[in-house]
């Protein structure tokens, strides 16, 4: 009995040693990806670029990379907005300030996922995006043009830039993206989710803010981080309380 006595009560202390160690989640916050153009850790840029600016205080992207980003086909990808004719200027600020978020945000951690791609390591996954910034995307655009749903894949790379694969079709974005779900969630292959909740919340990211009010992004990371690392803890102890439980029980039958 005494033996089993002793292994139940190390046990418990390895459990109480663990429960106390537990990740608080902050591995996952004020991170840059490992992508081409970020930066290795997130830090001041005092002159970043019109729509990137509200990152100015803390950002994993560079002066120079927030200038290349507001052209109609960036040197950072040579990816061309216009690629079945001129892209209307409201539509053009959202995917502006997309490319912001996914350049110059500390802010993305809990969905970073790791990745075998070329020209980058990482990329983020299933972002919740506030409704009003996927809505307000979608009806600003829907009279723009383009001729794919998914656009990070399956252009004609062979001038240098993307062009439409032969057989596509120059349609309006209404076409391929019938609602805001279908934008926000498709054309990147799932980098955002379309949330329920609104911007503000502190339950949803927001692709664009007002640096005066500080930065909401924030908030909404530490809330994920902690909530994804209190899943795992239970998840990882569950099973080892069983075992407790029962080493405990043979103890006393004994």
């Amino acid at each position: 009995m005494a033996w089993k006595l002793t292994a139940a009560l190390l046990l418990l202390a390895w459990l109480s040693a663990a429960m106390c160690s537990a990740r608080d989640g902050t591995e996952l916050l004020n991170v840059c990806m490992d992508a081409k153009h970020h930066k290795a850790k997130p830090g001041p840029e005092d002159k970043l670029h019109d729509q990137c600016s509200p990152w100015r205080k803390n950002a994993c992207c560079s002066v120079s990379t927030s200038q290349e980003l507001h052209k109609d086909t960036s040197l950072l990808y040579n990816f061309n907005w216009d690629h079945c004719r001129k892209m209307e200027p409201a539509c053009k600020r959202h995917f502006i300030q997309d490319t912001c978020l996914y350049e110059c945000s500390p802010n993305l951690g809990p969905w970073i996922q790791e990745v075998n791609q070329s020209w980058r390591k990482e990329r983020f996954l299933n972002v919740p995006l506030c409704k009003e910034d996927c809505e307000s995307w979608w009806r600003d655009c829907r009279t723009s043009y383009t001729c794919k749903t998914d656009w990070h894949k399956g252009w004609n790379w062979t001038s240098g830039s993307n062009k439409c694969p032969a057989e596509a079709v120059c349609r309006t974005f209404e076409f391929y993206f019938p609602t805001p779900v279908a934008l926000c969630e498709g054309i990147w292959s799932h980098s955002y989710k379309v949330s329920k909740y609104s911007r503000g919340s502190g339950r949803c990211i927001q692709m664009w803010f007002d640096p005066a009010q500080g930065n909401p992004n924030e908030e909404v990371a530490r809330f994920y981080a902690l909530a994804m690392n209190s899943r795992a803890t239970a998840h990882g102890i569950g099973p080892v309380l069983v075992i407790l439980a029962l080493m405990l029980q043979l103890c006393l039958l004994n």
